[in-house]
């Protein structure tokens, strides 16, 4: 079973129905033990950062969600994998959960719209990346943000060019994955993505 993890803050409803499309045994919950006993966690997310994780520790998951990323398949989709890193700085610092290290900030091209919003192609930079099994070197993905992530290259598995790049898919290189576009609108694309995903449980 695959646990989306409800606490007020995502984009849940688009993912199960990507997840039900794909014949995924998954549910929405916010309970501990579900969280525990599931093969992998998808951790979605809309909103600003602080607003995201003030959200998420009243959930008393984080704790949790620190724990299970550690042995289990893990992935943050768009706001859920800024959450990943050490920090934000959306309106003010906030810590995030810490799981990959380096921070999240405004998107700095002075001639492009801000947010970064539609498709955009997919650059890898680790091919050898398990969500990306059975893609193409011409594969485009939805993305809708103004804040990204700023960290190590070794962390980011494909990026996107807008202006400059844009980590699009980064990981520890264990259980730990996030997507700063939408897999579950991102067409077959996105839904090859989430069925790598879930194979790795």
């Amino acid at each position: 079973m695959i646990a989306i993890v409800e606490y007020g803050a995502g984009n849940i409803f688009s993912v199960k129905n990507a997840l039900d499309y794909l014949g995924y045994e998954n549910k929405l919950t916010n309970y501990k033990d579900e969280i525990k006993n599931a093969d992998a966690i998808i951790l979605p997310g809309v909103g600003a950062f602080p607003w995201a994780m003030k959200k998420l520790n009243e959930s008393g998951l984080v704790d949790l969600i620190k724990e299970q990323a550690q042995i289990k398949p893990f992935l943050g989709i768009c706001l859920g994998m800024q959450m990943l890193f050490e920090k934000s700085y959306e309106f003010s610092e906030c810590d995030g959960l810490g799981l990959i290290k380096g921070s999240v900030d405004k998107i700095i091209e002075p001639n492009l719209a801000i947010p970064h919003l539609g498709w955009n192609k997919l650059e890898f930079n680790n091919r050898e990346c398990s969500l990306f099994k059975g893609l193409s070197n011409d594969e485009y993905v939805y993305f809708v943000h103004s804040y990204k992530a700023y960290c190590d290259k070794n962390y980011i598995a494909a990026y996107a060019v807008y202006g400059h790049d844009v980590p699009a898919v980064v990981t520890d290189g264990k259980f730990v994955f996030g997507t700063q576009f939408h897999p579950e609108k991102s067409g077959d694309v996105g839904l090859k993505i989430l069925k790598n995903f879930v194979q790795l449980a």
